[in-house]
């Protein structure tokens, strides 16, 4: 490999900071007091000049990293010291709203949130809702695919996205902006990139396509002891409120007492928590037809025994203080030191079971503190948060294995939305055939024979 003069590239694009004054900035979001080592961090502010850096790594073969809103939890921007940072973070434009064909066109950069306020303004919607809204950026949520508190009704990003601009490894820029709803001719390749944490191509820009806002919100937080109680009214609520239910969100007990405790700011709406607490959003047109039908659903469910108790929110201020505790991941990490993260996928008749399973197992392991489980109970999605002892390498394979062995015998995943990156890599192999993985690593080949971008990210 050649040892380029990084100087020489960071001297073309304006702004750019040197080994030296990376110390400032950091590689995480919630790791601020680690100082990024690398070469240094170039902020392109349009796609030539992202085009212009790639090309002089190519040319030099230098490994480069890219970095978005530095929300990731799987170490994909993760850096090494001879490795160059591509931040994107300048190219934050949201391009006007186009109301007649209902698109929105934004670049890498741009703040989620941002382009979900531009499209409020049209009277127009994007249904992406997660926690890191406000940080994560429109190109790591496209290169993660991520997913959400919606997906069970609007899928994940993907289902979205219209056209895509990318930058190829050795500098080639692939324009595709389209804003056709259909079109198949040839192969979708904006699939390729959606979702490839980076490997393949840098995502500079995109086009999103929207759907008309719904006129009114409502919000409930349902109690259950019995899994399947919990299911049963998880069908029934589908079944009667159809396409307006949008989320169906679970928290389970000890998670729940935990963010509502009296030292946090939040009051539980529930006098008794049961085991399994309940979230559910409810977006339609008529305000007073759909709060009746969310409380005539609930009454069914309470009347069969499927739930024990249901508070219900009908003002904004209620529904945004309701969503807080769903969301409020931060308060669960307070309590749970050298905290591991886990984002799994499993049938959902099957998460009862495996989750209870999985919490007694670590629970039982000399160094675990505390395990809080919460997720996506309509789409599959759980996630865990285990608090530990510390962070020995032993106990976080310990913590590792019990958690993913378990999926693979009922084709689970252990990457429902957050990726693989660098830390999930070493059991890829429960969620991926080895055909698959070898697939995996062709595209990767095809794409960037250098192996210069995001290196060691989901295959090596």
């Amino acid at each position: 490999m050649s040892h380029p003069n990084i100087d020489e590239l960071l001297a073309k694009i304006p702004g750019s900071l040197t080994a030296h004054e990376t110390q400032s900035r950091f590689s995480h979001i919630w790791k601020t007091d680690e100082p990024l080592h690398c070469k240094g961090v170039v902020f392109p502010r349009t796609t030539k000049q992202v085009s212009t850096i790639m090309q002089w790594c190519y040319k030099n073969d230098q490994e480069v990293v890219v970095h978005g809103g530095l929300t990731n939890l799987v170490g994909g921007t993760q850096t090494q010291a001879d490795q160059l940072v591509v931040s994107l973070e300048k190219m934050n434009r949201v391009h006007a709203v186009d109301p007649k064909n209902r698109t929105v066109t934004a670049e890498a950069g741009a703040i989620l949130e941002n382009v979900l306020e531009a499209a409020e303004k049209q009277d127009l919607f994007l249904p992406l809702s997660f926690g890191a809204r406000g940080s994560a950026q429109v190109g790591g949520v496209i290169s993660t695919n991520a997913g959400g508190l919606r997906v069970f009704r609007y899928g994940m990003t993907r289902n979205w996205i219209l056209g895509l601009e990318v930058v190829l490894p050795n500098g080639t820029i692939i324009e595709n902006l389209k804003t056709l709803r259909k079109d198949n001719s040839g192969i979708d390749l904006k699939h390729l990139f959606i979702g490839a944490e980076g490997i393949l191509g840098i995502v500079t820009k995109a086009v999103f396509r929207l759907i008309e806002k719904p006129q009114t919100r409502h919000s409930a937080i349902l109690t259950t002891n019995d899994f399947s109680n919990l299911l049963q009214t998880l069908r029934y609520f589908d079944q009667t409120l159809g396409a307006r239910l949008t989320g169906f969100e679970l928290l389970w007990e000890n998670t729940y007492s935990t963010i509502t405790a009296e030292e946090t700011h939040y009051k539980s709406p529930i006098q008794k928590p049961d085991n399994y607490v309940i979230f559910v959003e409810m977006l339609g047109k008529n305000v007073e037809r759909d709060s009746n039908d969310l409380q005539d659903a609930c009454a069914h469910s309470f009347e069969h025994e499927w739930i024990s108790d249901a508070a219900f929110f009908d003002s904004a201020s209620e529904q945004e203080e309701c969503w807080k505790i769903r969301e409020d991941v931060a308060t669960l990490e307070a309590h749970a030191p050298h905290n591991q993260h886990f984002d799994i996928s499993i049938p959902i008749d099957q998460i009862g079971t495996i989750i209870n399973n999985t919490i007694q197992q670590l629970l039982s392991l000399d160094g675990v503190l505390g395990v809080y489980p919460f997720g996506h109970v309509a789409d599959g999605n759980m996630h865990l948060i285990v608090g530990k002892q510390n962070d020995s390498p032993k106990l976080t394979q310990q913590i590792n294995e019990i958690v993913y062995q378990p999926l693979a015998e009922v084709k689970g995943s252990i990457s429902a939305e957050h990726g693989i990156g660098l830390d999930k890599k070493p059991y890829l192999h429960l969620s991926r055939s080895q055909e698959e993985i070898h697939i995996m690593k062709g595209l990767k080949q095809l794409f960037d024979p250098k192996n210069i971008l995001n290196p060691g990210r989901i295959v090596d």
